[in-house]
C-alpha cells in the first residue's frame, strides 16, 4: 500500500503542475483579427498642383509720344480712374511756343498766298491783251502755285504742333485701377525711341486670373473648363474657386524642367486677391461623384498560407474571369454598356465566414487614399485590408491598425 502512495502522490504533484502551466503558463492562441472594410459610395477626384502668381484679367500702360518734363500729377497709386481722366501733365511752354511760331509762318504764308492771286491775275490781264511774254506769265503762274503749296505745307506743320500740343495731358485710355506710376513731377520723359510707360492701370480687379506653371509629366491631363481651387498665403484658410481658361503652347524651361503656362479665371468680387500674390493651384483633372470605393490598401494585402491556416484561401481563376451579374459598381438599374471605360485590372480579397476569396475587379479612379471600383464589389463584400495574428502583423497586412477609423467617402477638396 505504502509503495502506491508514493506513486498516486507523485501523479497528484504532475497534474497539478499540469494544471498550472495549462491554466496559467501556456501562452494562449490568439485569435486572427482582420482589418475590413465594405465598399461605400463617395466622391472622389483625382488632381494637378502647381504654384502660380494672380494678376489682373487685362491691364494697359499708359505712356507718352512726347517728350518733355512732368508737370503736374493727378493720380496715385491705386486711385480708380474713368475713362477719359486727366492723370498728368507735361509742361508746355515749348510746344506752345512751336504752336506760336507755326500759327505767325501760316500768316506770312497766307498774306504771300493773297499777293500771288493778285499778281497772277495782273499777269494774266497783260498776257491776255500781249503785253507781257509767256514767259512772265508762266513764272506768275509757279509763284502762285508755290504760295498755295507753302501756305498747305504750313497748315500741316501746324496740326502736327497742336496734336504734339495735346499730348501733353495724359488722359486715361479706360476704367480702372493705377497700379502703378512710374514718374514723379518735375522728371524728363524721352520718347525718342521707345515709349516711356508712366502708369500701369487695370481695367476690372473684380476679375483676377492666375498664370500657373504646370510641369510636363502633368500637362497631358489638364483641359479647359476644368474645375480649379487655389489659396494665397495671405488668406490660408480661404479657398477660392476658378476654372481653366487657356494652356499656352509657348514652354518655359529652367533648370531642365519643362512648365507650361495654364491660364486660370478667378472671380474676386470681395477684393481679397491683389495682383502678384503666389497661389498655390490644386486643377481637379478628373472627378466622379457616387462612385464606389474601398481604400487603396486593399490591393496590396497578400494573405499568408501559414498564418492563416485555420481559413480557407480560395484564388481567382484567371485574370479574364467573368464577373458576377450583381457585381457592378455603378447603378444597377441601367444595364452595363460597352463604351463604358473599364479601368484597370486588380485583385482584392473578400472574406466571407472562414474563407478568403481573392476577387478580380476593375478600377478606375486613385487618389492614393481610396480607389474607384467599376466593376467586381458591391456594398455587401467584406474587404480585406490586413490581419494579425497574435498581435503581429503578416505579410501584406500594412502598417495602419485595425483600430483606426475608416476614412469614409465624402468629397476630397
Amino acid at each position: 500500500m505504502r509503495k502506491y502512495k508514493g506513486v498516486i502522490i507523485t501523479g497528484i504533484i504532475i497534474l497539478v503542475l499540469a494544471a498550472i502551466w495549462f491554466f496559467f503558463i501556456r501562452k494562449k492562441k490568439e485569435p486572427v483579427q482582420f482589418e475590413t472594410a465594405r465598399p461605400e459610395y463617395g466622391n472622389i477626384t483625382t488632381s494637378v498642383t502647381a504654384t502660380g502668381t494672380v494678376q489682373p484679367v487685362d491691364t494697359v500702360a499708359v505712356g507718352t509720344q512726347v517728350s518733355g518734363t512732368i508737370k503736374s500729377i493727378y493720380v496715385d497709386f491705386n486711385s480708380r480712374v474713368k475713362k477719359g481722366q486727366l492723370l498728368a501733365e507735361l509742361d508746355k511752354d515749348l510746344f506752345q511756343a512751336q504752336v506760336d511760331q507755326l500759327r505767325a509762318n501760316l500768316l506770312v504764308a497766307q498774306t504771300n498766298l493773297s499777293y500771288q492771286e493778285n499778281n497772277y491775275e495782273r499777269q494774266k490781264a497783260l498776257y491776255n491783251t500781249g503785253a507781257i511774254s509767256k514767259a512772265d506769265y508762266d513764272l506768275a503762274t509757279n509763284q502762285i502755285g508755290q504760295a498755295r503749296a507753302n501756305v498747305a505745307s504750313v497748315n500741316a506743320q501746324l496740326k502736327s504742333a497742336l496734336k504734339n500740343f495735346s499730348f501733353t495731358e495724359i488722359y486715361s485710355p479706360t476704367e480702372g485701377v493705377v497700379l502703378n506710376r512710374n514718374v514723379s513731377v518735375g522728371q524728363t520723359v524721352a520718347a525718342s525711341f521707345n515709349t516711356p510707360t508712366l502708369f500701369v492701370i487695370a481695367k476690372d480687379i473684380t476679375k483676377m486670373q492666375v498664370e500657373a506653371r504646370i510641369d510636363e509629366a502633368d500637362i497631358g491631363n489638364v483641359r479647359d473648363s476644368q474645375r480649379v481651387t487655389f489659396t494665397v498665403d495671405a488668406y490660408l484658410e480661404d479657398v477660392f474657386d476658378g476654372k481653366v481658361q487657356e494652356i499656352r503652347l509657348q514652354p518655359s524651361v529652367s533648370a531642365n524642367v519643362v512648365t507650361y503656362n495654364t491660364i486660370i479665371n478667378a472671380p474676386n468680387d470681395n477684393l481679397k486677391l491683389k495682383p502678384g500674390m503666389t497661389a498655390n493651384v490644386t486643377i481637379y483633372t478628373a472627378e466622379h461623384n457616387n462612385a464606389l470605393l474601398i481604400p487603396v490598401k486593399a490591393l496590396k494585402f497578400i494573405p499568408d498560407s501559414v498564418a492563416l491556416k485555420d481559413f480557407v484561401i480560395k484564388r481567382a481563376v484567371s485574370r479574364g474571369q467573368r464577373m458576377p451579374k450583381d457585381s457592378v459598381a455603378r447603378d444597377t438599374s441601367k444595364p452595363f454598356k460597352s463604351t463604358q471605360r473599364i479601368g484597370t485590372s486588380n485583385y482584392v480579397w473578400v472574406l466571407k465566414g472562414d474563407s478568403l476569396i481573392q476577387r478580380h475587379i476593375r478600377t478606375g479612379l486613385n487618389d492614393n487614399t481610396r480607389i474607384e471600383v467599376l466593376r467586381g464589389l458591391d456594398q455587401n463584400d467584406v474587404v480585406v485590408l490586413g490581419v494579425s495574428s497574435g498581435g503581429v502583423p503578416v505579410a501584406g497586412a500594412g502598417n495602419n491598425s485595425p483600430f483606426m477609423p475608416r476614412m469614409g467617402g465624402g468629397r476630397r477638396r
